[in-house]
């Protein structure tokens, strides 16, 4: 069996969308694929609730626990790999990961990103395209590098930018994306 573990550090949309392709597409039956455990960094993301209630195994482990980021992320792949994973997928999860756990997991390791990278890298990014006329925004499912949001392009889905757009507004069409090219992606990578 493939498996996938997903980190959250929140609500976690991104990866119920992903849970929710694996059941109704049948992703074990169909690819020898599941999703094995959902991480997070902090106790109340509400996302594992969804992840409990879906029969999935879930952990918790506090970034504010650790004196570093590198004993955190340590400590963060002795757990995932407690779950033999095949790919590890970053969803909402917010903390920028060391070089080390990165290397860990090269060629492992997706992220998704709510511009059309190479585009507005980092934060803030719906507003920063508002704000720069950008016509077009959307989100980019990518390989996970050292560097931040600059990894290799896996999936892509564009939105308009509308007149009266706010960020809000701009996030949310391109959440719904978000939820179409993340499963998309993964199960690609799954299918091998």
């Amino acid at each position: 069996m493939k498996n996938i573990v997903i980190l959250i550090s929140g609500g976690g949309s991104n990866m119920a969308a992903i849970v929710r392709a694996s059941q109704q597409q049948n992703w074990a039956k169909q690819y020898n694929a599941r999703v094995a455990a959902v991480v997070s960094n902090k106790a109340e993301a509400q996302g594992l609730v969804f992840a409990r209630d879906n029969g999935i195994a879930t952990e918790v482990l506090d970034h504010k626990q650790f004196d570093s980021r590198e004993a955190f992320d340590a400590r963060l792949m002795q757990l995932i790999d407690r779950h033999a994973p095949d790919l590890v997928v970053l969803a909402g999860f917010m903390r920028i990961l060391t070089p080390g756990f990165v290397s860990h997991y090269e060629g492992r390791l997706i992220n998704i990103h709510p511009s059309l990278l190479p585009a507005f890298t980092g934060l803030h990014t719906h507003q920063r395209a508002i704000d720069a006329g950008c016509r077009f925004a959307g989100a980019t499912v990518h390989r996970v590098t050292a560097e931040l949001d600059v990894g290799p392009i896996l999936e892509q889905a564009v939105v308009p930018v509308l007149p009266g757009d706010t960020a809000e507004l701009l996030a949310a069409r391109v959440l719904v994306q978000e939820h179409i090219i993340y499963p998309r992606a993964v199960l690609e990578l799954v299918k091998g």
